[in-house]
């Protein structure tokens, strides 16, 4: 069983009178790649900022390998962070640069020039010793701000987007890079990020927070197939989410038909949201359906189409290699497994209906309109 590494019990936050952080319990481990996941304004920079020392929670505590470090300063913690602008020195070489804390604390010679050189092997920047940070690209620049963040061998990183400024290319580089520097030094990785693929892809495990609050901890499989409520499932790639009634395990009515699911434990008769991930949705001819619908948008994705399908005035999405066409009358199948049953939460009814989708664009050029005239 890996050791916990940091506690959080009972953190609460409040900036100006507005609660960031409501009553987070979360526990971090050794060696473990976490993400803490959310929209812009969801609390997770702020929970990153208490967790290096930047910010002291209102309520709660923070445990460090057993011990309290509410009020530790940032520099007596063994946590570093790697922030969204790296902040490297600008007058100072490559090596110089992660040289720094080792030089502030008097460390030997031959120490400081054995670990800068191993780090700078480990970020794959050998024979840029001596290279001008400023004549580095954003990749190169930011390997250089994660040498320097694990020269001094902390047992915690925190990573506030340090991807965000890089172009799309050079972002799916770096989270491999950054996946494998994790399991290199396994030095415990907490990552901040607002992408879901980039936490999908990267993460042991990834919390989803919304609102200041822990909406689902868990693996990145377990979040994206099992997800808790609304929220998740929508935040978390794209996802059909209808309301549905679970007439018996393993059997839910939606959308006018009764499905054969794999999940139970509810109520019978219950009210449910029903997830349906659009990769999971078969398009059939018409007659052969489970349901069926005219489509009213198709999107060309490269590998596949997005589709989007009018069924009785909600609008589905379906991601397939299958071309139709608009005004097409279709089928929709629908395996068992590919049914998720989640329980009523307050972010039911805001999301998984795609009328907006093709919309949204009207409606922003419409305001951009107004604003111009």
């Amino acid at each position: 069983m890996a050791k916990k590494i940091i506690e959080l019990k009972n953190i609460t936050k409040s900036f100006d009178g507005q609660v960031v952080l409501d009553d987070i319990c979360l526990d971090i481990y050794d060696n473990e790649f976490l993400t803490l996941l959310g929209p812009s304004g969801c609390g997770k920079t702020t929970l990153l900022r208490l967790i290096g020392g930047f910010e002291t929670p209102d309520a709660g505590d923070i445990l460090f390998l057993g011990q309290r470090i509410n009020d530790l300063p940032p520099h007596k913690r063994n946590v570093n962070t790697v922030f969204q602008r790296y902040a490297l020195f600008p007058h100072l070489s490559v090596f110089e640069n992660v040289a720094f804390a080792l030089r502030e604390r008097k460390a030997p010679r031959e120490e400081i020039e054995a670990r800068v050189e191993e780090m700078l092997s480990m970020v794959a920047l050998t024979g840029f010793e001596n290279r001008s940070v400023t004549r580095l690209s954003g990749g190169q620049q930011q390997r250089v701000a994660i040498a320097r963040a694990l020269v001094g061998r902390p047992r915690v990183l925190l990573l506030d987007e340090p991807l965000a400024a890089l172009d799309l290319k050079l972002r799916k580089d770096m989270q491999q890079e950054l996946k494998k520097i994790q399991k290199a030094t396994g030095v415990t990785f907490v990552f901040v990020t607002h992408d879901q693929e980039e936490a999908l892809s990267m993460s042991d495990t990834i919390v989803v927070i919304s609102e200041g609050r822990i909406q689902q901890i868990g693996a990145s499989t377990d979040v994206y197939n099992e997800p808790k409520n609304a929220f998740v499932a929508d935040f978390i790639g794209e996802s059909n989410i209808v309301d549905g009634v679970m007439l018996a395990d393993r059997s839910v009515s939606f959308s006018g038909h009764t499905f054969d699911c794999v999940d139970g434990g509810f109520e019978r008769n219950e009210p449910v949201d029903v997830v349906v991930r659009p990769e999971d949705v078969d398009i059939v001819p018409e007659d052969k359906g489970m349901l069926r619908g005219v489509v009213t948008s198709v999107t060309f994705m490269g590998v596949h189409y997005e589709v989007i399908v009018d069924i009785g005035g909600f609008k589905w999405m379906i991601q397939t290699t299958d071309f139709v066409d608009v005004d097409e009358r279709i089928g929709l199948y629908i395996e068992p497994d590919a049914i998720h049953i989640m329980k009523k939460s307050e972010y039911s009814g805001l999301y998984g209906d795609y009328a907006s989708f093709s919309n949204e664009f009207d409606e922003l050029s419409d305001a951009e309109s107004e604003a111009e005239e």
